[in-house]
């Protein structure tokens, strides 16, 4: 995951802050050198490093730090609130026309993700009720159309194309056609090249000219490092551009370019591209990717991705069975089901505060989903609802069905049995518990 490496680095400099009792002017410049450092290895532009900790060693300084009980939590309250300044201050929504359809032109460098991306703020539109529309007018890549067909289809988005027509007509078209059905956003999915060249910003600008789009999105590969930075710039300079996408942020990226193309352009980051999938996309908030960075966790963002993956009145439906002491294998399954809707186990558990250190070397096996939903999918209805009746010759016939071994069965029984003494120890209890999904984590061992 990005700023992997810068996380240490600053976690190992706060380090030696908190080991002081007091903090003294020099205590302050030698953590901030680390800091600086830390920053320019990360692939931070040097001028934005530069001027961070010049900002936050004039803050730390201060005779309100110095004197406070705690200094060296003072300073990274300090260091957390000038990245998320640093990183935009607060969430920057995309632009809404007035009057519909809202038009966003993509662009960016060939190979940026511009299409899949294009499609990816689509389908987020479109699971908010919006219908968006996507446009081909990407012409010289060989099989750029056929691409963003292919993406539309997936995701339920219609895609219009004029062929190989000039660009600035078919973003023409599109956006006629959009009024005339009803579509409320219209993504200009436009041509890129290898490097930025002139013909491609003349074309980029006589569309723009064309259209008028309220909104012009450059897409950012964060893998690039500093280039992003001179990439953002130019695109910038000639046209004028409303926000950022950056791609790949999960990869082994040092994340340089999140905290410099804002910083350099003054253009805040809307959306990241977090994995390969089109639905592994996220809003930009700066204020939790600091938190992030400095190994605080992000509960905002957890919370978010459960109440998108969890149904509420599933969730009622358990509350109920587990009151009556009811929580069957077809229970387990739905929870399983729900679970594995927020995405990769490992990223998820990374959101929450002190986590993400913890597993950041452990081998999480996604694939035991699928064995422990194979193995109750193979159970009869009657089996799932009363797993006491399994006896040998069932489990034998389940390992078969589920391609696993009977050991396997046994385990997953075992602790489905522990999972029913634990639900009922709480009811027996008679404490008050919170409505929704129960919390798994509670059950030490469950091999999941």
């Amino acid at each position: 995951m990005a700023f992997d490496g810068l996380s240490e680095r600053l976690e190992a400099a706060f380090q030696r802050l908190k080991s002081k009792g007091s903090l003294t002017e020099a205590d302050v410049r030698s953590a901030m050198r680390e800091v600086r450092l830390a920053l320019l290895e990360a692939d931070v532009n040097y001028k934005v490093a530069k001027d961070f900790t010049e900002k936050v060693t004039k803050r730390a300084v201060g005779e309100q730090v110095m004197e406070s009980l705690t200094p060296a939590q003072m300073v990274i309250k300090i260091v957390n609130e000038e990245l998320t300044e640093l990183m935009g201050g607060t969430k920057a929504r995309l632009a809404v026309a007035n009057h519909p359809p809202t038009v966003v032109m993509m662009c960016g460098l060939q190979g940026s993700g511009k299409t899949t991306h294009s499609a990816k703020i689509a389908l987020m539109l479109k699971n908010e009720g919006h219908r968006p529309l996507l446009a081909a007018c990407d012409i010289y890549r060989p099989a750029a159309i056929k691409q963003l067909q292919v993406v539309g289809e997936s995701i339920g988005v219609p895609v219009f194309e004029m062929g190989q027509t000039n660009p600035v007509e078919i973003a023409r078209e599109a956006i006629k056609l959009a009024k005339d059905h009803g579509y409320d956003y219209v993504f200009l999915d436009t041509a890129g090249r290898l490097h930025i060249d002139e013909e491609l910003m003349t074309e980029l600008k006589n569309i723009k000219a064309e259209v008028k789009p309220h909104e012009i999105l450059l897409v950012v590969d964060a893998m690039t490092g500093q280039d992003a930075v001179n990439v953002a710039t130019s695109f910038n300079d000639a046209l004028g551009i409303d926000g950022i996408v950056l791609t790949k942020l999960d990869g082994d990226t040092r994340g340089g370019a999140a905290l410099s193309t804002r910083a350099v352009t003054g253009k805040p980051i809307k959306f990241v591209g977090v994995g390969e999938k089109l639905t592994d996309l996220d809003t930009f908030h700066p204020d939790r990717m600091a938190s992030r960075i400095l190994g605080m966790g992000d509960m905002l963002s957890l919370i978010e991705k459960a109440e998108m993956a969890l149904d509420e009145k599933k969730a009622m439906e358990l509350e109920k069975r587990l009151k009556q002491n009811k929580f069957d294998m077809n229970d387990l399954l739905a929870q399983l089901a729900q679970i594995r809707r927020m995405g990769s186990i490992k990223d998820t558990l990374s959101l929450i505060p002190g986590v993400e250190k913890q597993i950041k070397d452990v081998d999480i096996d996604e694939r035991q989903f699928d064995r422990v939903r194979a193995i109750i999918e193979s159970m009869t209805p009657q089996e799932r609802e009363k797993p006491e009746i399994i006896n040998p010759s069932r489990k034998k016939r389940i390992a078969a069905g589920s391609g696993q071994d009977v050991e396997a069965v046994n385990r997953l029984l075992t602790q489905h049995k522990q999972m029913q003494k634990m639900f009922k120890q709480m009811n027996g209890k008679g404490k008050k518990r919170r409505r929704g999904r129960p919390d798994l984590s509670q059950l030490k061992g469950f091999n999941i």
